[in-house]
């Protein structure tokens, strides 16, 4: 019966997932940004608001953690292997960028903040990149964040705590004043994600 639900869960994630990237992309001729972009078209209203908790204890908001051109992805600690493989791509990849004169923020926001408290993200921001933002929250506060981000994640009930998270995994772009400008799939490498992200920077300070 376990197995059965994952199962299920995982589909329905998948589901969703293809959902979302049908509904975030539409054509956009005036894209300041085309060039830019993985695929041909992008767009979407993804972003927005949050409340969220950082490594020391401290309420923050969206406001106060996304100053610079951040590198945003939703996952947990004790995810066995997706979670680690993306965030150290993504860490590599800002460090591709610093290597070019690009200061770009890597964001880490938990999905399982029953597990996830400040001091437990506070090792984990240690261990994968001393510029790494780690944010956690209540309950509420993740899923009102994840929603703003048209993310979605589902909690494999085991009746211990070593269960997993089934959840999506895609990376958002997003710049100051712009908000959101795009989204890596888990596929890309770090060198394609610099490149892309470099683009993007380097756009928004050519724009009037």
């Amino acid at each position: 019966m376990t197995k059965l639900y994952a199962g299920v869960a995982a589909a329905a994630v998948a589901a969703f997932l293809g959902f979302m990237t049908w509904m975030v992309v539409y054509d956009r001729p005036d894209d300041a940004y085309a060039q830019c972009r993985q695929g041909q078209f992008a767009g979407g209203d993804i972003g927005g608001p949050f409340t969220l908790v950082n490594t020391s204890g401290q309420t923050v908001t969206d406001t106060e953690v996304l100053t610079k051109p951040s590198l945003v992805y939703f996952g947990y600690t004790f995810c066995p292997d997706v979670c680690p493989l993306d965030m150290a791509r993504n860490v590599e990849a800002v460090d591709l960028l610093e290597e070019q004169g690009l200061d770009v923020s890597p964001v880490f926001i938990s999905i399982d903040p029953e597990r996830d408290t400040p001091d437990v993200l506070k090792d984990y921001a240690s261990n994968m990149h001393p510029r790494l933002i780690a944010l956690t929250g209540t309950a509420d506060q993740v899923k009102a964040a994840a929603q703003a981000y048209k993310t979605v994640y589902k909690k494999r009930e085991t009746g211990d705590e070593f269960y997993l998270m089934d959840h999506m995994t895609f990376t958002y772009l997003m710049l100051p004043g712009e908000g959101f400008v795009d989204f890596f799939r888990r596929e890309i490498t770090s060198e394609k994600m610099a490149e892309s992200v470099a683009c993007f920077v380097q756009a928004s300070k050519a724009a009037p």
